[in-house]
């Protein structure tokens, strides 16, 4: 699949190999995983959404950890990263600009 701004929830799914129900089970667990939704109310994700869900992914079906440690784990990494506690905000601001381009891609057509 090429690179993209943003993915809907199916191409999401697709390419992490996920059902969309477990994706949006997992939105309601972890507060990392806050989708921006397009005009027309649609989930869409970015590339950052994408890593994140693909690690919770990885904590919960490869390295085995329950939701709560998988939860626990996952803030660690996020404040550990490279842009500390800046990453909600980085993704607030990703969140932006998707809606911002998703309307005037909507506009567009």
């Amino acid at each position: 699949m090429a690179k993209k701004l943003y993915y809907k929830i199916g191409e999401a799914c697709k390419m992490l190999d996920i059902q969309p129900y477990v994706l949006r089970y997992w939105e309601t667990e972890f507060s990392a995983l806050r989708p921006s939704k397009s005009k027309s109310g649609q989930r869409v994700y970015s590339e950052k959404d994408i890593q994140v869900i693909g690690r919770v992914k990885e904590l919960l079906y490869d390295e085995g950890f329950t939701i709560a440690g998988a939860k626990k784990k996952l803030e660690a990494e996020l404040a550990e990263s490279a842009d500390g506690g800046d990453w909600q905000n980085e993704r607030d601001e990703i969140r932006d600009r998707v809606t911002k381009l998703t309307a005037d891609l909507e506009a567009l057509l």
